[in-house]
């Protein structure tokens, strides 16, 4: 029975999450198009000027400022990396990466996916002037990837959308990595050892319920830590999530238990409209109740179901509104040819399902993975294809691997090339291997 309800449960949640990844793919794939056509408009330099305008705080002679765009990639985009953190910790700690059987089979698809497609590119790169944007057919866009699945509808098993949402979790986890160590030119270390006591302190403060200011001081202060240091801000928000309890505090059999016990004793005072106002003790066992059902939630989850709504449906839209818009000019089939633009398409397009494909047969033919039940091979490739759609961390990655506009918009062109290549044959792919209606 409790077998049951647990998958119930997690079906539940699962279904919320891929939902709200769905919906939210809409509004992103508007604000690329809108992207698109402002900066290939008629209007494209209010668009860039936009983009330029400088915003900040000053005091005294002192100041802090930073470009509306670096506000979105650096500021608003430590809300979406600290979300991944969230689902990342929940996934290692309860979900479908938490033990080694569970997560041998994604975690090995991730691996090819990105090992593969970096070495095609690579290959396509080595001493040129784009080698060093080997990162970006790295990426999985779990948002298109997941709304295009779900454009099957019940035809799709759990299963498959299970390891779609474990690989580019695993994925992202990587890309963190990759971001981390290898686009990062130079460390300040006082830098890094301020961010590290403020995460103790932030730390301490979660666990002992310090006042709320108390921990949007210390959040503002890791960012601006992590920020100096050399590495990209965005790490900040991995780095906070990875504090955040993602078990709850009291155990749920406790907290039944006491809160039967607490109702009992309410049950027998008299209890009227006002009884709340002027009789203290029932005031207590009422506020006593609230504040065990709060400790009763995992915090990590609370913040996630909170903030994910956030990142899908205004974050993530303001990115892709700040990064998509590239222009468009000149032969464009000459840009596609461009090594950089090419190496990112073969590498998201070929790379990621082959690396996918065949990470994946490895971890099953050696016993450490399994299918999902009603997975087929064919399914397993046609998911592969849709992890191809790198989109929302390729866009972040380019602009971290290159301080040129023109590799960056060319770039550009081919992430968004090969994300619709990937889609479209993802797509075709699975309308064929999955079972009719």
């Amino acid at each position: 029975m409790s077998s049951e309800s647990d998958r119930s449960g997690f079906r539940g949640y699962f279904e919320w999450f891929v939902h709200s990844e769905v919906t939210g793919s809409i509004l992103l794939l508007a604000c690329t198009l809108i992207a698109l056509v402002w900066a290939n408009s008629p209007w494209a330099e209010s668009y860039v000027e936009l983009l330029h305008t400088y915003i900040g705080v000053s005091w005294g002679e002192t100041f802090f400022k930073l470009s509306l765009h670096h506000w979105i990639n650096d500021g608003l985009m430590v809300v979406f990396f600290f979300v991944v953190g969230l689902e990342i910790k929940r996934e290692l700690v309860v979900g479908e990466l938490s033990s080694f059987n569970k997560a041998a089979l994604p975690v090995a698809a991730a691996i090819g996916g990105m090992v593969v497609p970096a070495v095609l590119f690579f290959m396509l790169n080595s001493g040129g002037v784009g080698a060093r944007g080997w990162g970006i057919p790295m990426a999985t866009d779990i948002a298109f990837a997941l709304g295009v699945l779900a454009i099957f509808g019940t035809r799709a098993p759990l299963g498959l959308k299970v390891f779609l949402t474990a690989l580019a979790i695993a994925d992202d986890l990587g890309a963190v990595a990759v971001i981390a160590i290898f686009y990062t030119d130079k460390i300040n270390i006082p830098s890094l050892v301020v961010a590290a006591v403020l995460l103790v302190l932030m730390f301490v403060a979660i666990q002992t319920r310090m006042r709320r200011g108390v921990l949007y001081l210390l959040i503002i202060g890791v960012w601006l830590a992590v920020f100096s240091s050399g590495i990209h801000a965005t790490v900040a928000g991995i780095l906070m999530a990875m504090v955040v309890p993602i078990k709850p505090r009291v155990d749920p059999h406790r907290f039944i238990d006491e809160t039967e016990e607490r109702l009992e004793r309410i049950k027998k005072m008299e209890l009227s409209e006002h009884s709340l106002i002027s009789d203290r003790e029932q005031l207590d066992i009422v506020k006593c109740i609230h504040s065990r059902a709060a400790d009763t939630l995992p915090a990590g989850l609370v913040l996630e179901h909170y903030l994910h709504p956030v990142q899908v449906w205004l974050i993530l839209p303001l990115f892709a509104l700040a990064n998509a818009g590239v222009a468009i000019g000149g032969d464009l089939m000459a840009v596609l040819a461009n090594p950089l633009a090419l190496g990112i398409i073969v590498g998201l397009v070929v790379g990621k399902p082959v690396g996918i494909g065949f990470l994946s047969w490895l971890a099953v033919k050696s016993g450490r993975g399994a299918l999902p039940k009603g997975v087929t091979w064919a399914q397993v490739f046609g998911a592969g294809c849709l992890a191809g759609i790198g989109f929302t961390m390729s866009l972040f990655i380019s602009d971290l691997a290159f301080d040129n506009e023109s590799l960056i918009a060319t770039a550009k062109i081919g992430i968004i090339a090969a994300s619709l290549l990937s889609g479209v044959l993802g797509y075709t792919l699975l309308s064929r291997a999955l079972p009719k209606e």
